[in-house]
């Protein structure tokens, strides 16, 4: 969310963030509208001021008026129009500043400058790390895990719907085991604290980290008490110290955590549907870090290495690149997505998106932090990225460490949680 004084003093500042992600043209009214808004806000609380100021004078006058023994009807009956006055113009400012509010949450981050600008055809390879296998006589991992018995998407399509996968024998164990791998590598090797949160998040969580209320349509909703199924655990974690201010002495702070996460994907229909690439549930350890504004950069780039080292220790071929701005979250002011090569869709497949939101869900959720030289307290910069994702990860392991018998070679540094060197 922005400050206010984003549309009254850097108007230009927030158009230009818009164009850069090709968004003006929808947007443009909008900041228009905020700024009309503000304006007349800021007219009626000067309008409420000045009559509270005459109403207080009217006032003194009719105290004064009764101790002389004179008649102060006159100036009752204007103090009685001036209370109703001020009545209807509260109203007003209410209705204002409630639609003022609803803009400022439709407007998205402004990209930082090293973004670069325009839509996906914009965005840039940093580096890449290890071989991409070729594809030539590699299974996709739909048919492997059917093979093996590892996945059973027919049953998952039964007891849930398309989109809901149920996996079994090897196959759960493995899941457990990527669970087990990832939280002990961040927290022993990256020093993060883990944390074990809810999965069911109120309306203000949701709000908070920016899913509402842009992207209520994809989300899971439990009408009755108006509460959402998680997306990503990056709510909850980040949520864990909404409206509260931390001490700078306690920055930057890493938390990361294990959750099933839900989403609707209403918007992908027919997009990467086959297997595991697009379901409605799946498992995902998230990283998340609050840090102070002048080290939040960095803080990306170590968040982002944290990511890669899942990557490389399972022994997979990815690439990171840095979104442009157009294809950029919402949230989002800065982003690295990382994507493992899958030989048999022979497909780069977005594992992770690594994000700096600067202030914005910060302002959002009100998590601020004390300075050391004291001073007011000033909004932390969040950030966070998945560490893994679990269903492309599966997808790429049983691709790209597939044998010509049809076993699949499992890591070396994931063998002591799963307890072979092999599936099937």
């Amino acid at each position: 969310m922005h400050d206010l004084r984003m549309v009254r003093d850097q108007i230009d500042a927030l158009r230009e963030g818009m164009r850069r992600r090709g968004a003006l043209k929808k947007l443009g009214p909008l900041i228009d509208r905020a700024a009309e808004l503000d304006r007349n806000r800021r007219l009626t609380i000067q309008a409420v001021e000045e009559r509270k100021a005459e109403r207080n004078a009217a006032s003194q006058s009719v105290a004064r008026l009764k101790r002389a023994g004179e008649n102060a009807d006159d100036v009752q009956k204007r103090s009685r129009e001036l209370g109703e006055e001020i009545s209807r113009l509260d109203s007003e400012l209410a209705e204002t500043e409630i639609s003022l509010n609803g803009i400022l949450l439709e407007l998205p981050n402004i990209n930082l400058d090293v973004v670069p600008e325009g839509g996906e055809e914009n965005n840039a390879i940093v580096r890449t790390w290890g071989e991409p296998r070729e594809a030539r006589a590699v299974k996709p991992h739909w048919e492997i895990g059917e093979a093996l018995g590892l996945i059973d998407f027919q049953r998952g399509a039964k007891i849930s719907g398309s989109g809901f996968i149920v996996f079994r024998s090897e196959g759960a164990r493995l899941v457990r085991a990527l669970m087990s791998f990832m939280l002990d590598l961040h927290t022993r090797q990256h020093g993060y604290e883990e944390v074990w949160v809810p999965i069911a998040v109120n309306r203000a969580s949701m709000t908070g980290t920016s899913q509402l209320p842009k992207f209520e349509d994809d989300m899971y909703r439990l009408a009755e008490e108006d509460m959402f199924l998680i997306p990503t655990a990056e709510v909850p974690v980040t949520n864990l110290y909404r409206d509260e201010i931390l001490n700078a002495s306690d920055l930057p702070k890493a938390l990361t955590a294990y959750s099933p996460c839900f989403r609707r994907e209403a918007g992908a229909a027919g997009k990467d549907t086959r297997g595991l690439l697009r379901v409605h549930q799946f498992d995902k350890v998230e990283l998340v870090r609050y840090a102070i504004p002048e080290t939040s950069n960095d803080e990306l780039e170590l968040l982002t290495g944290h990511a890669e080292k899942v990557l490389q220790l399972l022994e997979l071929p990815y690439r990171v690149v840095r979104l442009a701005a157009g294809d950029t979250g919402f949230a989002s002011a800065h982003t690295y997505d990382l994507e493992v090569f899958a030989p048999g869709v022979g497909a780069w497949l977005e594992v992770s998106s690594c994000s700096n939101f600067t202030d914005f869900q910060a302002r959002r959720a009100g998590i601020k932090y004390r300075p050391v030289e004291g001073g007011k307290p000033r909004f932390v910069h969040t950030l966070n990225g998945s560490g893994l994702a679990f269903p492309r990860i599966i997808a790429a392991i049983f691709e790209h460490h597939q044998q010509p018998d049809g076993s699949v070679v499992i890591p070396a540094a994931l063998r002591p949680y799963f307890g072979a060197e092999r599936l099937g």
